[in-house]
């Protein structure tokens, strides 16, 4: 589960977010060792974050960085069919003062992201829903002090049909297509429509033989 930068030119930026001040065994490993990474090169930069227990999910939250950073993890995870929860979990606490519920989220001891310039190309621990497979921290820090970049469990899936398709084929019977300024016209079986900003086909109403008895002519 690694692979090779796509490109030198990339800049790969780590950012570990970390309870404090639970700088415990093993985490405080984990950073030394993301620390051998950025002194030898394997990433160009590496931004320590600390952060809460818990936080409230809530607006007036003081800690909305928090709740952002686990708002961009969850679309990253979304996008590419895996999970962050676990390692982030929520739940729901009552006041036995004022018997009010809050929701909370609880972070993990340790959440790494990986940054090629400004692209997420990575947010660890993440599991997937089908297989309860994790890619742990220690896999991918592990992955790093060898000099490769972490591969996420699951990759975008890039919905090429549109790219596929020929706009240049009838929708009706497979002819030629003929592009008139956006309005295309079938040299075969004479079909008329265009082309919605989906990539789907939308025909014309065809002219009828008394519309074009009625319509001017044009002198010359």
């Amino acid at each position: 589960m690694t692979e090779t930068p796509t490109t030198e030119t990339a800049a790969l930026t780590a950012v570990c977010h970390v309870r404090a001040p639970l700088l415990l065994e093993p985490v405080d490993e984990q950073i030394e060792t993301l620390q051998a990474c950025e002194s030898e090169g394997a990433i160009d930069e590496l931004l320590l974050r600390s952060w809460p227990k818990e936080v409230t999910l809530s607006d007036e939250s003081p800690y909305q960085e928090v709740l952002d950073d686990y708002e961009r993890f969850q679309q990253w995870a979304d996008e590419r069919g895996v999970t962050v929860r676990p390692p982030f979990r929520e739940r729901t606490t009552t006041s036995q003062v004022t018997d009010t519920t809050q929701e909370r989220l609880v972070t993990p001891l340790l959440c790494l992201e990986l940054y090629a310039d400004e692209e997420l190309i990575g947010v660890f621990p993440h599991s997937t829903e089908t297989t309860d497979e994790t890619y742990t921290t220690d896999d991918a820090i592990a992955t790093l002090r060898t000099g490769e970049i972490p591969t996420p469990l699951a990759t975008i899936e890039v919905d090429d049909s549109r790219e596929s398709a020929t706009p240049n084929t009838c929708p009706d019977c497979g002819g030629f297509l003929i592009d008139g300024q956006g309005l295309l016209a079938c040299s075969d079986c004479g079909w008329v429509g265009t082309v919605s900003v989906p990539g789907r086909y939308e025909s014309q109403p065809k002219e009828t033989d008394s519309e074009r008895e009625a319509s001017p002519t044009k002198s010359r």
